[in-house]
């Protein structure tokens, strides 16, 4: 990962692709995204499925940043690095997010529910796990074991969390709510040190992602202490900094006629 993969403050990216709900994901998109998490599944060296996701948990060590300052950022390069990965095999792809609260009641999106897609295994419902990414050695594949309809968080339980101005409250909270979705997943979502070869991982956490952005547009004036700014996200080629303006990064996210909306966006 070489620090030239991401864009300077005063670079821009030369075009700006859209992430998208998983529910709304055209058949092409979906196909592109299927295709791109197939092709990373099949390669064994640091440019894998297997090695993004042991960044987060197994193999150790742990990289991954939760319950400290830097959860929002640090997720927010691992997202960004890891789409980078997948667009080296299918170029214009990008990372679905799940929105939870508009699936409140009807729980995983059907395309990451399904067994197989075209008759064919389908990348989304499970990945492999490398054996040094086992927390269980006999666990050789991801699992689920979602909660009950219902008990997803809802836009009103979210929308609470986007009225706070205090950066680290609102960090703080979210997180928590992103916490009770892993818990809700079941399975190897449930585990730190697994949930990443789920891949289902990625669009909660663009989720995630995404709430943080509609919080920036919400509170232009609030934002990420000064202290941290210059803080590295190791083992990422980035800095706090280096996070803030998503569109720099050269994303940005669609509308949706989801519950839970910004100024101009959803």
């Amino acid at each position: 990962m070489s620090p030239a993969s991401t864009p300077g403050p005063t670079q821009a990216p030369h075009a700006l692709r859209h992430r998208r709900s998983a529910r709304r994901l055209t058949t092409g998109q979906l196909a592109d995204l299927r295709a791109a998490i197939t092709a990373t599944q099949r390669i064994g060296d640091d440019r894998g499925f297997q090695h993004w996701a042991g960044i987060h948990g197994l193999p150790l060590p742990i990289s991954c940043v939760h319950h400290r300052e830097l959860f929002l950022p640090w997720h927010r390069a691992y997202l960004y690095l890891f789409e980078k990965a997948l667009q080296d095999h299918v170029p214009g792809v990008t990372l679905p997010w799940w929105d939870w609260t508009a699936e409140h009641a009807e729980g995983i999106p059907s395309a990451y529910s399904k067994r197989k897609a075209n008759g064919r295994r389908n990348p989304l419902f499970d990945s492999p796990i490398q054996p040094s990414g086992r927390a269980v050695p006999s666990q050789t594949r991801t699992t689920r074991a979602p909660g009950a309809p219902g008990f997803l968080p809802s836009p009103g339980e979210v929308e609470r969390v986007l009225k706070n101005r205090d950066f680290f409250t609102f960090q703080t909270q979210l997180e928590s709510i992103h916490d009770g979705v892993h818990v809700w997943t079941g399975g190897t979502m449930a585990d730190i040190a697994t949930a990443a070869y789920d891949p289902l991982f990625w669009a909660h956490h663009s989720m995630i992602d995404r709430l943080w952005y509609l919080w920036q547009l919400r509170h232009p004036g609030a934002g990420v202490p000064a202290p941290l700014l210059d803080r590295a996200l190791a083992p990422f080629p980035m800095t706090v900094r280096d996070t803030i303006e998503i569109t720099q990064l050269g994303y940005d996210y669609a509308a949706s006629t989801a519950a839970v909306k910004g100024p101009g966006h959803g």
